[in-house]
């Protein structure tokens, strides 16, 4: 199987500064398209190799919606979500599953706690335990189930990736990327994953941000749909105070990080950045991005950095703040 990129495709993306002293590096690669698709900035090599993660889950779910899943607002929002499980999420991913009219059993992610820690304590105190319902991906697996259901396709065993579910995904994704497939994987949730390179990724996202519902392309359609219906339900995507979530609040990005140090996120005005770490910490993802918007003149800096500051970046010592994670260019 073809191997992520190595050390020499990666430049120094990120450090992380306590009290004036530098002591960690994350080292990544990253690119910036402009607004029109040309490469307005390269960081490392971005034909390199790389598994998206949850950043594949706008493609995923623009599949779905291609296939005829009957979904919009919320519901659509929670489609293309890495969700932190509270009870607000699963009131909406138990919706799309009565959609297809199957219960939480047909879920094939595994068991997890919520992500949210106020959502998790009181499961604790009620002596509950993991749910696949509560997992990051829930709202994902309930969307691909309603695709399968709507389709006639048999909702079992719809992950795998000889399923009629999947490869509609495939061919989706490859036609989105711009390129073949060079290898499956499967993710933490179950699914399958692709690897890509990170040019395809960013013109893939690029696509779907600038892509408008009233385009003569269905898809398009479809994408300006699933990008309308984020952004104006930041909490369905991420959850309260979590990065994705403030950075579409606060900044109307359209944001989707994925596990391993990768992320997406298209400004308003349709310049598109993506990048992935090289060491898998996603800690400073949003920040970098955010930042390379700033720099090619997306987002006003005074915006950027009143977000910044909703961001966990600051490091501690004491209890007292010594310094932060931040972008190192």
């Amino acid at each position: 199987m073809p191997q992520t990129f190595a050390a020499a495709d990666a430049v120094e993306l990120a450090v992380v500064e306590r009290s004036g002293f530098v002591e960690s590096r994350h080292a990544g690669i990253a690119l910036v398209l402009a607004a029109d698709g040309t490469i307005a900035q390269k960081l490392g090599d971005p034909s390199a190799l790389i598994l998206p993660r949850s950043s594949l889950k706008p493609l995923q779910a623009l599949a779905c919606l291609a296939a005829g899943a009957p979904l919009e607002g919320e519901r659509l929002g929670l489609a293309t979500a890495s969700h932190s499980g509270t009870d607000r999420h699963v009131a909406v991913v138990r919706d799309i599953l009565a959609a297809a009219q199957l219960g939480e059993d047909a879920l094939a992610c595994p068991p997890a706690w919520p992500g949210d820690t106020a959502t998790r304590d009181e499961m604790v105190r009620e002596l509950g335990r993991p749910q696949r319902i509560r997992m990051n991906c829930s709202g994902k697996h309930a969307t691909m189930l309603l695709t399968a259901v709507v389709n006639g396709w048999d909702p079992s065993g719809y992950l795998s990736p000889e399923h009629p579910l999947q490869a509609h995904i495939r061919d989706v994704v490859e036609r989105l990327v711009g390129e073949k497939v060079s290898a499956t994987a499967i993710d933490g949730c179950g699914a399958p994953v692709y690897a890509i390179t990170l040019f395809g990724l960013a013109r893939a996202i690029h696509r779907i941000g600038n892509s408008s519902t009233s385009s003569p392309f269905a898809l398009h359609r479809s994408a300006g749909a699933m990008v309308e219906a984020v952004r104006a339900n930041p909490w369905t995507i991420d959850g309260p105070g979590r990065p994705d979530t403030v950075a579409i609040e606060q900044l109307g990005v359209f944001a989707k990080g994925g596990a391993e140090g990768v992320m997406v996120m298209v400004a308003p005005d349709g310049t598109t950045v993506a990048l992935k770490m090289l060491d898998g910490s996603g800690r400073a993802a949003t920040a970098v991005a955010l930042r390379l918007l700033e720099r090619h003149g997306a987002l006003a800096s005074a915006d950027v950095d009143a977000a910044m500051t909703r961001l966990n970046l600051a490091v501690t010592g004491g209890g007292q703040d010594v310094g932060a994670i931040r972008p190192a260019f």
